[in-house]
């Protein structure tokens, strides 16, 4: 496999007295350590328990699989086990893995003690998927060369290494493959307010900018409780503030997520949307998805994946065999009456 669908991680640290590029701002942010990293504790109790256990006996770690909704860590803990390993780590995705070549290119290349982070490991073709468990069982490759009855099977040894896999739909990843990860499947959880604020103030010293409590409050509550989007709105409230000449205080930071269409519970355009055509065009349902999608022009599984899962989660939408429906807690925050017929079947 070519050099460009492998990368060794950057590591980064930003100096006290120098500006951050934002080309690396992403990476600048990510924790360096155990204590840096907020959130997920009980992934962090097994993980470091794994990692010192592999260290005491003299054996690389065994392999590992996170799993859950974007933007919750999944990289960062990948970059953070690396680091606080020693290890170096090779970088790739499912989708960049197109051929069995290419997978062999990777694991033939790494070193003893490697750790290969694939992403998106539910989009791996299944003939390399295949190729892939023997590498984390047996530490062997097996390549057959030649087509027929002269084809024949030739097993290379591997090195040792720990392979990292995240996914955002574990659903899709086969039995087979999903149970040989045997040092652990973890779920990333969402993050409490509590936890965001505490994201957003250590970012907002790494980049140098000064966040009032009240600010830091108001964009934790609008992050929908996940740190990526954390981050995203504290880098436009401080662009917003840098133009505008203003402090980063809560009424600033009101008027640079307004701008974004970004409400006081973390409802976009899209979400406010989807609840609009509901209660307006379809008496608040049930209606099924490939209504709703249709009537918002988007494609289903956007709905069902991007938009659902954040109202599903704030209350505000109930999903039913007939379809979805909105709640009385969407009526009230989208400041619809609700009608008479409704409100016993929405209490």
């Amino acid at each position: 496999m070519s050099s460009k669908n492998t990368k060794t991680p950057n590591k980064i640290t930003p100096e006290k007295n120098t500006t951050i590029d934002d080309s690396f701002l992403d990476q600048t942010l990510r924790p360096t350590s155990w204590d840096e990293y907020i959130g997920q504790k009980h992934i962090k109790d097994n993980v470091k328990i794994l990692l010192r256990a592999a260290e005491e006996r003299g054996h690389i770690p065994e392999h590992i699989l996170f799993y859950g909704p974007p933007g919750l860590g999944k990289t960062t803990l990948a970059h953070l086990i690396a680091k606080e390993t020693g290890r170096q780590m090779k970088i790739t995705s499912g989708p960049a893995i197109e051929k069995v070549g290419d997978l062999a290119s990777i694991l033939t290349n790494l070193s003893s003690g490697d750790i290969l982070f694939i992403d998106e490991i539910h989009r791996l073709n299944k003939m390399v998927e295949e190729i892939l468990y023997p590498a984390m069982e047996s530490g062997v490759l097996d390549i057959i060369i030649g087509k027929g009855p002269s084809a024949r099977t030739i097993q290379l040894d591997l090195p040792p290494f720990t392979l990292i896999a995240a996914t955002t739909r574990v659903a899709m990843v086969s039995s087979p493959l999903r149970s040989r990860f045997s040092g652990g499947v973890f779920r990333l959880e969402f993050y409490s307010n509590e936890e965001i604020a505490k994201i957003i103030e250590r970012s907002s010293k790494l980049l140098k900018t000064i966040l009032e409590n009240e600010a830091i409050k108001e964009i934790a509550e609008r992050s929908r409780f996940t740190p990526r989007t954390a981050n995203y709105f504290l880098k436009r409230c401080r662009d917003f503030a840098q133009v505008h000449k203003k402090d980063l205080n809560k009424k600033t930071v009101k008027e640079a997520l307004n701008m974004l269409a970004i409400d006081d519970i973390g409802l976009n355009s899209s979400d406010r949307k989807f609840l609009e055509i509901l209660i307006e065009k379809f008496n608040g349902g049930p209606v099924g998805l490939k209504t709703i999608g249709a009537a918002m022009s988007e494609e289903e599984a956007t709905v069902e994946e991007v938009i659902e899962p954040y109202l599903l989660q704030l209350g505000l939408l109930e999903r039913s065999p007939r379809g979805r429906i909105a709640t009385k807690k969407a009526y009230e925050h989208l400041g619809f009456d609700l009608p008479e017929d409704l409100q016993k079947k929405l209490l």
